[in-house]
């Protein structure tokens, strides 16, 4: 009797310890995984707040009332009349590399008798490049006397962001990307002398320091907002101390807030002022031509390729804004 009891009680034994196994393997598992220190800093309801306001950017046509066409050629944007004031948002964020040491800064470099437009940051080959912000892929190319691999996005805030010298491009133009997600590899191809990242922020074709809204050292943003002057000085705006945590707007940030803000307003009213003077335009849809839009407004194939600047032949997206009359 005494031997069954003994052999049930082992028995017993045995199906706990079998029990609690995984248990005690997660626990394990979840002690050496490696947790994302920017993850961790954000709690549910952040993030909740980053997805939500993301919900509300258009992504397929990004800053659509800012740019009046998209260009899968050339990096620079020219022809856009620049508003005194806007304001760019730049919370929902993601650092392009996690990568803290930054090898040349934008400014006027003595050695090349040249400007340098971006911000260099030391990076080897193969790896992780990632969106700095949602938007779409306007160029995907090669500029062997330059950028090398290169990709150029254009972001909802306003902003379009460079990133050059890559050994692989991992998207294609007109695709639709989503903030922190891979889209190269670091590389040393074009002029590039030891292998690194390109990053460069401009704002309707002008250029704006990378420094200005990105440290670098510290993986974060400078502030929540920077608002863009034309007269070329720019300021930061901060809902929440980036480095320090939370802290209440000053009066003078308060100020030029609600000043940024009203000016943008303005802007933006001129903007479709200006268009409802300029003409009737027209947004593409899927599986329209230049015939279909042609006889829809009541003009001619030559006549829009005229005001567009474009030919008979070219291709239209999704999404694009043509000039009627």
């Amino acid at each position: 009797m005494n031997f069954v009891k003994k052999i049930r009680k082992g028995f017993l034994l045995a199906v706990m310890a079998v029990a609690s196994a995984p248990v005690c393997g997660q626990d394990l598992l979840a002690d050496v995984a490696p947790v994302d220190s920017k993850m961790r800093a954000i709690d549910s309801l952040e993030l909740n707040r980053l997805v939500g306001a993301e919900k509300l950017w258009d992504l397929d046509n990004p800053a659509g009332e800012l740019y009046t066409s998209w260009d899968n050629k050339s990096v620079r944007v020219t022809g856009l009349e620049l508003p005194s004031e806007y304001k760019i948002d730049l919370r929902q964020f993601c650092m392009p590399t996690t990568s803290r040491k930054v090898t040349s800064r934008y400014g006027y470099r003595r050695r090349f008798r040249r400007q340098h437009y971006g911000t260099d940051i030391k990076v080897y080959v193969g790896d992780t490049i990632r969106a700095a912000f949602s938007g779409k892929v306007r160029i995907v190319a090669y500029e062997g006397k330059g950028y090398g691999r290169y990709i150029v996005m254009r972001h909802p805030n306003g902003l379009e962001t460079v990133y050059g010298h890559l050994s692989k491009q991992l998207v294609k133009e007109d695709q639709i990307v989503k903030v922190g997600e891979p889209i190269g590899l670091g590389g040393n191809t074009g002029k590039s002398f030891g292998s690194h990242l390109h990053f460069e922020t401009r704002f309707m074709g002008h250029f704006i320091n990378p420094e200005k809204l990105f440290n670098f050292e510290a993986q974060d943003i400078l502030g929540d907002y920077y608002v863009y002057r034309a007269a070329g000085t720019g300021v930061l705006l901060a809902e929440h101390n980036i480095v320090g945590g939370e802290s209440e707007m000053s009066e003078q940030e308060a100020a030029a807030l609600a000043k940024a803000e009203e000016s943008q307003g303005f802007q933006q009213k001129k903007i479709q002022e200006r268009t409802a003077n300029r003409g009737k335009v027209h947004r593409v849809k899927k599986g329209e031509s230049l015939y279909i839009i042609a006889k829809k407004y009541g003009t001619t194939v030559d006549k829009l390729c005229k005001l567009n600047n474009i030919s008979k032949n070219t291709t239209l997206r999704l999404g694009q804004i043509i000039k009627c009359s």
